[in-house]
């Protein structure tokens, strides 16, 4: 029997539901766990698993009561023991598993907002996808005040254009490494193709999450979810070709299979102008890419909210001047597990860190003044506009200009060229220069 059903029999018709039939509540299965998303199997079982679920109490109810009731619970369930060891909850120790709550509480507990509010920009872009994906695709056994709907409605997807946004930072990401494969490939460096390859199609499986309008789970189960994506169907066999190629040429000719599927399925989104989909030359080199900054162009083109029109603007665009730098949203700028599954926890250390680092002249002239460290989660959330790629900002603090790992310029004493020392202009368009100050 999956989690998912072992939990709805336990809580209706016959467990818990009955022992809370005077209260008024609504109760899931949301948060960790692999049975949350339905994706639990024989090898779950062996930690963390049994009868459980969440009940959410309406804010003004007295939990006391709730929780004498739950002391009737039975000793086992299904031939599951109900008490059981939960090694993320009660220190270890074998209670059962009804956790009784709030949903302001359980929601800003794992997101630092209470989604019920307006969501602000900052809120979606610091929302990790797989939190998200626990939140909105877990199931609800019973919502008569609809606590839980109403939340899981307003965290279904993005707005729009922070969804044009967070698709053109994701295509950028793409741009950025697909002339690797073919380049590490025509030095001999079959391993450095492959490593590049896979790295870009892991960028394209998330990306067809992103066409697909799902969020995407951590890495244990994203190719899973992935295979149940209608775009799998088609998609797949190019990125898992590219996977298994034994030689470059092949290896880059999947990836660019992929990559053309999935610029028409872009296409198809209606979001912005349409670019042609066909793979095409990189520059006058022997390599072949789709070339898929052109989407993050085009996106970032169709995008009229002042809010993320002003974040691109803060952003800006490359030294050359062909992209803009987008830093997107939190997946796409940080791959820490501790960050994306702790960030409420872990924030205040990075800010720490952050400020012990040198200063960066003329940072806070571009980006306004920051908020003083608060012990709110909520207060930094709805102050602090935007975090910024860890990875740039340690060119940032090295002296170096970010620039795109690929791009060639033409320019008469460009800084490729030149190695020139970081300037104060560079640095107020340097996205690293306003990391967590």
């Amino acid at each position: 029997m999956s989690g998912r059903e072992l939990s709805r029999r336990f809580y209706h018709p016959s467990i818990v539901g009955p022992l809370l039939a005077r209260t008024p509540h609504a109760a899931a299965l949301l948060g960790d766990g692999s049975e949350v998303l339905g994706f639990d199997d024989v090898v779950s079982t062996d930690h963390d698993f049994g009868p459980r679920a969440q009940i959410f109490l309406p804010t003004e109810v007295d939990p006391d009561p709730v929780e004498k009731a739950l002391t009737a619970l039975p000793a086992v369930f299904e031939g599951m023991p109900v008490a059981y060891v939960d090694i993320d909850r009660h220190g270890g120790e074998p209670p059962h598993q009804v956790e009784v709550t709030t949903a302001p509480a359980f929601f800003t507990a794992r997101l630092g907002f209470d989604p019920v509010d307006a969501l602000t920009l900052a809120n979606w872009l610091l929302s990790p996808t797989q939190r998200l994906a626990t939140l909105v695709d877990g199931v609800v056994f019973h919502d008569p005040l609809e606590i839980l709907t109403a939340r899981q409605s307003k965290l279904r997807w993005y707005p729009d254009d922070v969804w044009r946004y967070v698709l053109a930072a994701q295509w950028l990401r793409v741009g950025q490494q697909e002339a690797f494969v073919g380049r590490t490939g025509g030095v001999g460096d079959d391993l450095g193709s492959a490593i590049v390859a896979a790295r870009v199609v892991r960028d394209l499986v998330l990306l067809a999450f992103l066409i697909e309008r799902r969020w995407a789970p951590y890495s244990k189960w994203l190719g899973t979810a992935f295979s149940l994506l209608p775009l799998a169907k088609t998609v797949g066999p190019p990125l898992r070709d590219a996977l298994h190629a034994e030689n470059w040429r092949d290896r880059e000719a999947a990836v660019c299979a992929a990559a053309s599927l999935l610029a028409a399925a872009t296409n198809r989104l209606g979001l912005a102008t349409e670019i042609d989909p066909a793979p095409r030359q990189f520059h006058d080199r022997d390599v072949r890419v789709l070339d898929a900054e052109r989407f993050t162009e085009t996106l970032t083109s169709a995008i009229t909210d002042p809010e993320v029109l002003a974040l691109l603007a803060r952003l800006g665009r490359r030294s050359d001047g062909t992209v803009g730098s987008l830093s997107g949203s939190i997946d796409q700028a940080v791959d820490s597990t501790d960050v994306l599954m702790h960030l409420p926890a872990v924030e205040p250390s990075l800010r720490h860190w952050a400020s012990e680092r040198p200063a960066l002249p003329s940072a806070s002239a571009s980006c306004g003044p920051f908020p003083t460290i608060s012990s709110s989660v909520e207060h930094r959330r709805k102050n602090i506009p935007d975090r910024r790629d860890m990875q740039a900002c340690q060119c940032a603090l090295v002296n170096e200009v970010p620039r795109h790992p690929h791009r060639r310029s033409s320019a008469p004493g460009s800084r490729r060229a030149s190695k020139a020392p970081l300037s104060a202009s560079d640095t107020r368009s340097c996205p690293a220069a306003r990391l967590m100050t």
